[in-house]
């Protein structure tokens, strides 16, 4: 401590910028009967991811670090302090669209690693920048299922606007083409349905 209080006295904005998290909601073009921020968001898609890991490790086979998911699931989203949540007819309306939005999310997470002292850029940029590996992949799922739970929630209230958007999500979830999503689909999935008092 106190060889840290002789050091030039630095300060870093990460965390404080990243805590903005809860003040960007979701759905913005949907008409929802309970807003999601993205922190609340991506608290869920962290649970999700992992236990999708733990799935797949237990009953699958697989050696997927699931603290590595849950991780990655909760920085997933950082970027959009920066360019706020778009809607998806807006971010993939086509290739050039999506090509520009990706450059955009590229400048943003750059920003956001700014923010960090330089000793540890290397650590956040390995869990801020996707790449294609196992953990990334869960995590992508993770999105969609919380998406897709979302849409369920909004249905229970009796709200029609996420009807579409629920039948989309799910032919996308149906075709991820992992055991460990369709356990999940199957097994956790239909206590989502449920009130509070159905549950054993």
């Amino acid at each position: 401590m106190k060889e840290m209080q002789n050091k030039k006295t630095d300060t870093y904005n990460f965390m404080a910028f990243l805590s903005r998290l809860k003040y960007i909601n979701r759905w913005s073009l949907m008409k929802n009967t309970e807003t999601e921020n993205i922190a609340e968001h991506s608290l869920q898609v962290a649970m999700i991811a992992h236990i999708l890991a733990v799935i797949k490790n237990k009953y699958f086979n697989g050696k997927v670090n699931a603290d590595r998911c849950a991780i990655l699931s909760l920085y997933h989203d950082a970027n959009e302090t920066i360019t706020g949540d778009l809607p998806t007819p807006i971010k993939y309306f086509n290739h050039e669209m999506r090509e520009v939005f990706k450059n955009i999310e590229d400048r943003a997470t750059d920003k956001i690693l700014s923010m960090l002292p330089d000793d540890m850029k290397k650590t956040y940029r390995d869990i801020l920048i996707q790449d294609q590996n196992e953990e990334w992949l869960l995590v992508k799922a993770a999105d969609k299922i919380s998406a897709y739970i979302k849409c369920i929630e909004e249905e229970k209230s009796g709200n029609n606007e996420f009807k579409q958007a629920k039948k989309t999500l799910y032919s996308s979830i149906c075709k991820i083409g992992l055991l460990e999503v369709d356990f999940f689909m199957e097994k956790f999935i239909p206590g989502f349905y449920l009130s509070l008092d159905e549950f054993d």
